[in-house]
């Protein structure tokens, strides 16, 4: 079953309580909350309170965004192991992490060390019964089919999944084969509807346009027994009222799946 959410980044500007009354508003099932704002890490009491006012809202928290950057972050000062202690304040059972650099300029040896430093946190998380999953985004070893593909293989049978979302401004065959060839190995979707405007730069739209797009991530991602989130992450102009109605489409989308 695919269930709906948000990640709470798409609202940086409002308090987790504001959060939660509007993905209970709109009647989602979860929430990815980010650790850049909204909860960060080693704020424990804070987590066990956004955990208390989730729950007593009937949502659950569907994971842990955090901006732990393998290779990186422990030299700049932020430890997993702070981390890692959020999530488990939180009370979920996925935790978000950042897999390195960008594929297209990482030597041989950089990637080498991130796949190290992965298996390390993805084990320490298992320990806690927690997930370790990267994710999928540009500047990182998930940027592209074939650099996130061999990354899984590198991974091996460490702790660690990946999240997915839809590579802007690639077609829509492009992204379905990825989605398709990783499967096995994928958690959460982060959902929107983002396109290349005339000077290639993004514009958000509301999800409704991309329907064609999404009916068919969708699909593919409903595998048999599956437990997966789709989150709608940013909307267009940060509206909560076009987040409301996002939502309402992804809801329609999921109902359809049945």
């Amino acid at each position: 079953m695919i269930q709906s959410g948000l990640v709470s980044i798409t609202f940086r500007q409002l308090t987790p309580e504001a959060i939660i009354a509007l993905v209970a508003q709109a009647g989602l099932n979860g929430i990815e909350w980010g650790g850049d704002v909204h909860v960060l890490p080693g704020q424990l009491a804070r987590a066990a309170e956004v955990r208390k006012r989730t729950a007593e809202a009937g949502i659950q928290v569907a994971a842990y965004g955090s901006y732990y950057r393998a290779d990186q972050s422990e030299a700049e000062g932020l430890s997993f192991s702070s981390v890692l202690d959020t999530a488990e304040a939180l009370g979920t059972s996925l935790l978000r992490v950042w897999p390195g650099k960008s594929a297209a300029t990482a030597t041989a040896d950089e990637r080498a060390r991130v796949v190290a430093d992965l298996q390390r946190v993805g084990t320490m998380a298992a320990t806690r019964h927690i997930r370790v999953s990267c994710e999928f985004h540009g500047g990182s070893l998930t940027e592209s089919n074939a650099s996130a593909q061999q990354l899984v293989e590198e991974l091996g049978a460490a702790s660690v999944s990946l999240l997915w979302q839809p590579p802007v401004g690639k077609p829509l065959a492009y992204c379905l084969e990825g989605l398709t060839a990783l499967i096995g190995s994928i958690t959460n979707l982060h959902t929107f509807a983002w396109s290349l405007n005339a000077d290639g730069h993004m514009v958000r739209d509301p999800l409704a346009q991309a329907e064609t797009q999404w009916t068919e991530y969708l699909r593919v991602a409903n595998t048999p027994d599956c437990d997966r989130y789709a989150l709608l992450e940013y909307v267009k102009n940060d509206e909560p009222r076009q987040f409301l109605e996002d939502a309402a489409t992804l809801k329609r989308w999921l109902k359809g799946l049945t």
